[in-house]
């Protein structure tokens, strides 16, 4: 009888949810600054909140479809450091070993 190996998907789990969590406060931070910060601040943070809320969509997915998880991720972690003016780049390192993890780890 032969073997089926399951594969856990916690590590890439883990990795999406904390990249999203703390994109979600660092853009929320950005969204507080508008009155300090330039202009396009609230919108900058917007974007983040909104790329961190696909991360933690992507990591629902990440037990059924890995792929599209992974792909998930991966456009999450564009769309963060665009939108977090550098302030998100650890949330984008994050997601991005989220994704590259969950797109190659067979």
């Amino acid at each position: 009888m032969k073997r089926i190996r399951i594969l856990s998907r916690n590590f890439e789990m883990i990795m999406g949810i904390i990249g999203s969590v703390i994109g979600i406060f660092s853009g929320s931070f950005l969204i507080f600054l508008k009155s300090v910060g330039p202009a396009h601040a609230p919108f900058l943070g917007l974007v983040a909140i909104l790329a961190s809320a696909l991360g933690l969509v992507s990591t629902y997915y990440v037990q059924k479809k890995p792929d599209i998880a992974g792909i998930g991720f991966v456009i999450a972690t564009m769309f963060v450091i665009v939108g977090s003016d550098y302030i998100n780049v650890i949330s984008a390192i994050f997601l991005l070993v989220a994704g590259v993890s969950a797109l190659f780890r067979k």
